[in-house]
């Protein structure tokens, strides 16, 4: 039976998405643990002058994450940023394929693995955020589909010519609601009541639903498996905290064919504890094709990173932290304060990343315009390495990712 039909079966009958009867479960992870971080912002800093220390030395960021026990790093790659993320902005386009290569290029002489993330837009694809890039902005849905799928190739080859083949491609960058919107856009799973059950009511689908989402999907997996065909695929659902908009999406896209190895989860807030170890368990069980990974993260490492780790038949992969030199509970200090401002509450319920309750994006909703004011040019300073440093030290020898 094939992955489609058994997703379609499963569907049919509301059984789980089980394998038959002998059959191998898996995947388990292919390798060591990942302890990964996501630092594309690196060279931006770089050029505003970050200097990164370690115990009073002044040592190379790879030096110092390697030294850690890090042994992948998450970079997104956008479209055309020139006309997003970069305008206005000094040097070649940041998180454009030039600055990638040269980034990569540095990650793959550190003995490191990478994990590429496109962003279909030119600038931040997210969950309020899915906009077209400019040059894409007219294209019919078909058109669009072939834009997917050349610029994922051409992409590909280029980081192949350069040496630089990343190990994983994340197809999308948070797309819990879809992708390219209108055209990719989704239903939104809405709770009637309390989020640890069952119940939901589904919105009306946006203009494109999960047909067309799935299509668009499969575009950049099919080049991606063409260019890449060792790599592993990668779908970022960013509610990680909650189960049942995984179920929905997640069973949407098997039933449609997308054929991928994991899902990563965003995983910054809990509404309630135990939210997190709530969705890796149920996964797992309904998906034994499936392995997944923290593909975001910052505060509560140790607890989150020791959840993805212990998850039954080794299928948690492992983790990315969100920029760990200067978001939230950031591993360096500078001006003697932690880089990231520090920890923060724990529980989306105490008012904290209320962009990831339930509702925060429906369909139809305006876009809220694009930011206002000067653009940043990255954040130049000295930063300290600190205790956090020495907590990825233990994990790595805790999971033997070195």
């Amino acid at each position: 039976m094939t992955r489609r039909e058994l997703g379609l079966s499963a569907l049919a009958t509301g059984a789980l998405f089980t394998l038959p009867a002998g059959a191998a479960v898996g995947p388990e992870r292919p390798g060591a643990y990942i302890l990964g971080a996501d630092i594309s912002w690196i060279p931006e800093d770089e050029a505003a002058g970050a200097e990164y220390y370690l115990d009073g030395k002044r040592q190379d960021i790879f030096t110092i994450l390697t030294g850690a026990g890090f042994n992948w790093v998450r970079l997104r790659l956008f479209v055309n940023p020139e006309n997003g993320y970069s305008a206005g902005k000094k040097d070649s386009p940041w998180c454009g394929l030039e600055q990638t290569i040269k980034l990569a290029r540095r990650v793959k002489a550190a003995g490191m693995k990478i994990a590429l993330t496109f962003h279909y837009s030119d600038t931040w694809a997210d969950p309020q955020h899915q906009d077209k890039p400019a040059a894409w902005k007219d294209l019919s849905f078909p058109d669009l589909v072939r834009a997917v799928e050349a610029h994922t190739r051409d992409s590909l080859n280029a980081m192949k010519a350069a040496g630089v083949l990343p190990d994983m491609v994340h197809v999308g960058n948070e797309v819990t609601f879809g992708m390219l919107w209108p055209e990719g856009r989704v239903a939104l799973p809405v709770p009637t009541g309390n989020p640890a059950t069952d119940a939901v009511h589904l919105k009306p689908e946006g203009i494109g639903g999960y047909d067309q989402f799935a299509t668009l999907l499969k575009a950049g997996i099919k080049a991606t498996r063409e260019v890449a065909p060792k790599a592993s695929i990668m779908l970022h659902n960013h509610l990680g905290r909650h189960w049942v908009i995984v179920r929905e999406w997640t069973d949407a896209l098997l039933s449609r064919g997308v054929d991928f190895d994991l899902v990563g989860f965003s995983c910054y807030q809990q509404l309630a504890e135990g939210d997190w170890e709530r969705t890796f368990t149920e996964f797992v069980k309904r998906y034994p094709k499936l392995g997944f990974c923290a593909v975001e993260y910052s505060g509560r490492k140790e607890y989150l990173n020791d959840l993805v780790f212990n998850a039954p038949g080794k299928r948690g992969w492992g983790s990315f932290i969100w920029e760990p030199t200067r978001h939230q509970e950031a591993v360096f200090d500078k001006n003697g304060r932690n880089a990231g401002g520090g920890a923060k509450p724990n529980l989306l319920s105490q008012g904290i990343n209320s962009a990831e309750a339930p509702g925060a994006v429906q369909p139809g909703t305006p876009l809220p315009p694009p930011p206002s004011g000067p653009k940043r040019h990255g954040e130049g300073g000295r930063y300290e390495a600190n205790q956090f440093l020495e907590l990825y030290r233990s994990l790595s020898r805790k999971y033997g990712s070195r």
